[in-house]
């Protein structure tokens, strides 16, 4: 199984010298799109008043300006740790033990907009660019990663995934036609035979889930078995609309 994460608009500061390895990032095969996204929003930094307008920053954001046009020398840290915010908040994975970081290296990946999909353990630096923020010199962030990704994990051929990201991600980096998938929501009973789709406890929800993935490292290969793994672990996992598998809490 493999589990697609949305990133987090906040981040955790600082890190390890070693500096950003395109390189030894998840999926090699973006290398030319990572280059390119990052020449554009390093080359954009260098002018502050001109990033803060096309990040749409507040003055007091604008620190985050440096980071992005220092993201080739930069500490770095593993994806999973950079990024704070409810659902990082949930999973916790600094306080997982060794088997339960090799997992989520393994099973997870994480869509970044700067550097496309990354694998949790994958060093990378602190950075600030919105999945819908178009980047002077550039196609839409859609265009310049969707076809390549897509095309990257149909190569990687996953027997199954399961998407925890939000649409404006998803849509960065499409699960291949022919690839057994999911696309997971969070949702309530509403009392009469019908869910709603919840919000505030949505982030949470789909932290947690991971976290207990990766404390107990099923080997899940279709929607049927999470959805059995669910129940013995005491979640409400069932299927919703075509292509989705509600979590209901």
């Amino acid at each position: 199984m493999l589990i697609l994460l949305p990133p987090s608009e906040t981040k955790r500061p600082g890190g390890r010298a070693r500096a950003l390895d395109l390189d030894a990032l998840a999926l090699p095969q973006l290398r030319p799109q990572r280059d390119a996204v990052i020449d554009a929003l390093v080359a954009l930094c260098a002018d502050e008043d001109d990033a803060a307008r096309v990040l749409k920053l507040s003055p007091r954001q604008r620190g985050e300006i440096a980071d992005n046009a220092a993201l080739r020398t930069a500490p770095t840290l593993p994806a999973v740790d950079r990024y704070t915010g409810v659902l990082y908040d949930a999973l916790d994975a600094s306080s997982l033990g060794g088997p339960e970081h090799r997992w989520l290296g393994a099973h997870v990946l994480i869509q970044s907009a700067p550097f496309g999909l990354v694998g949790a353990l994958d060093a990378i630096p602190a950075y600030r660019l919105a999945a819908g923020t178009s980047l002077p010199g550039l196609p839409a962030l859609r265009r310049v990663w969707a076809d390549a990704t897509a095309t990257a994990l149909a190569e990687a051929a996953p027997r199954f995934v399961l998407d925890l990201r939000s649409e404006a991600y998803a849509a960065l980096g499409p699960v291949p036609a022919g690839t057994r998938t999911a696309y997971l929501r969070v949702v309530t009973d509403a009392g009469d035979g019908t869910v709603r789709a919840l919000n505030h406890f949505n982030k949470h929800a789909k932290g947690d889930l991971v976290r207990r993935l990766a404390a107990s490292r099923p080997r899940i290969t279709n929607a049927d078995a999470l959805c059995a793994w669910a129940g013995e672990a005491g979640l409400v996992l069932r299927p919703g609309a075509p292509g989705e598998l509600d979590l209901v809490v």
